[in-house]
């Protein structure tokens, strides 16, 4: 029992201290009066406990308050972020899926203007080489895409389809080196030539005689005489004009109407190259 006490002997002395006050209240039967000396002492030794033991605790609740708070804010900070986060991506998509159906609408409206029915593909790879400049569409052979046939999108000419699978194309672009359309300038309807200048942004004119008119801000067509591409198919507008000093023709640089880096879906016209060949040979017996 000694033990018991010397282990609590504080807090029972604390308590015994707090009590005293209120025992003394009581037993005053509720009447006013003046407290005593030994009121005057149990009061000032037990205020200070008191005002302490009231802080710690106001402290405590205070932390334990503020905790919860700062954490429930915590948690709705972190919602919010992921609200707003997946908010962010349902807008990006809504965006792209608006830009892709612009495309296809002024695809679908280009192709309604057409005598036969264009085949709508997708771009879905592009060749990394700076030797070759192609890409590669998601249709083939069982789309009835021929090589030969003419690429393009409603803003003007892509390329050529030099190799077609079962189920997918490559597009030689009309930037390669390789590529040569016929064409035609649109105001004076002087002909040309127009080479891929091999860098993948601008295209060469060639075979302008010096006595034609050329200006920058010509806008190139094709001409349909490379049996290839139809006649009047945007290929792009004169950038700059070059007059040598010698020689029989002028020369020029081309900006694409197509922005190669940025085409998406493509057209294919049914066309073969072959099939024109033939008839404009079997035209000319």
């Amino acid at each position: 029992m000694f033990s018991l006490f010397q282990r609590w002997r504080e807090p029972l002395i604390v308590v015994g201290l707090m009590l005293a006050p209120m025992v003394s209240f009581l037993s005053s039967g509720h009447r006013g009066r003046e407290p005593n000396l030994a009121d005057r002492a149990v009061l000032a030794t037990s205020a200070p406990i008191q005002s302490v033991l009231t802080w710690a605790i106001s402290s405590v609740t205070g932390g334990v308050s503020g905790y919860v708070a700062l954490r429930g804010s915590h948690d709705e900070a972190l919602e919010c972020r992921t609200q707003l986060s997946e908010s962010h991506a349902e807008l990006n998509s809504l965006k792209e899926a608006e830009a892709e159906n612009a495309r296809l609408k002024a695809a679908l409206s280009y192709t309604e203007g057409t005598a036969e029915p264009e085949i709508l593909a997708r771009v879905i790879g592009v060749n990394p080489s700076s030797q070759f400049q192609s890409v590669r569409i998601n249709r083939g052979e069982s789309d009835g895409v021929r090589v030969g046939m003419p690429v393009v999108t409603p803003d003007g000419v892509v390329g050529q389809v030099i190799r077609s699978v079962s189920s997918s194309a490559d597009v030689m672009l009309l930037t390669d080196a390789a590529s040569r359309i016929g064409a035609v300038i649109q105001r004076n309807r002087v002909r040309a030539s127009v080479v891929g200048a091999g860098d993948g942004r601008e295209l060469s004119l060639e075979f302008i005689r010096r006595e034609d008119e050329l200006v920058d801000n010509d806008v190139v067509i094709t001409a349909g005489t490379d049996g290839v591409f139809p006649s009047g198919l945007p290929i792009g507008t004169v950038r700059s004009v070059s007059r040598p000093n010698v020689g029989m023709f002028l020369g020029g640089r081309i900006t694409p109407a197509v922005d190669i880096d940025r085409v998406e879906e493509v057209l294919i016209i049914p066309v073969a190259r072959a099939s024109s060949v033939a008839e404009r040979k079997e035209g000319t017996r």
